[in-house]
């Protein structure tokens, strides 16, 4: 079997420091004003070895998105989803675990954030960004389903229109308690949406 030297994996650690670095400066500020000396100063790394990795500042934003915004994502809410025995119960689960994170309202969502920032700017990002978004539309749709199917969730149920709904609640509960800075509103929001879900139960 063949093994690797530390050395032969450093290159893929030094890129998950900048990746890193990276999607926290961005997330704070936004792509645009996102500081490369800043994420640097982070890293503790030289000009040249993020340019060995990420040629332009594009690249970079493209990759946060693929690599860190997409693995956040698919580990904390597409996993969960499609492996889930009890649809319904897992989406409730996720909600309320989103409840409990008031964190959100200071930065909001990361992924919201570069749709609105970047989709109109730019259509490589509009398509990274849409394809994630995509994602998480035909997992939650295919949970629905899957808990039709199962007799937990109402036969009525378009199960399509019903997951862009939830997710477009979703991003409006971070988005409205960042603007107002307001825990009880995100709460508030939250208890709704959950409430919605809860509606869909056979």
């Amino acid at each position: 079997m063949r093994t690797h030297s530390p050395a032969a994996k450093q290159p893929d650690a030094t890129r998950d420091r900048i990746l890193a670095a990276a999607f926290d400066e961005i997330h704070r500020y936004g792509f645009q004003a996102a500081s490369l000396s800043s994420i640097l100063a982070h890293t503790g790394l030289t000009k040249g070895a993020l340019y060995h990795h990420f040629p332009a500042k594009q690249d970079l934003g493209l990759a946060v998105v693929d690599e860190v915004i997409g693995r956040i994502f698919t580990d904390t809410i597409f996993t969960p989803l499609r492996e889930s025995k009890h649809p319904l119960k897992t989406i409730k689960d996720l909600l309320r675990h989103k409840r409990a994170k008031p964190e959100l309202i200071e930065l909001g969502c990361p992924l919201s954030n570069l749709m609105q920032e970047m989709s109109p700017l730019d259509e490589q990002f509009r398509q990274r960004l849409n394809t994630l978004m995509q994602s998480w539309l035909d997992s939650l749709a295919d949970a629905l389903r899957r808990g039709q199917k199962q007799g937990q969730v109402r036969q009525d149920i378009n199960c399509a229109k019903a997951a862009l709904f939830i997710i477009s609640a979703l991003e409006g509960c971070v988005g409205i308690a960042k603007n107002m800075q307001s825990t009880k509103t995100y709460q508030q929001c939250f208890d709704q949406l959950i409430e919605y879900v809860s509606s869909l139960e056979a």
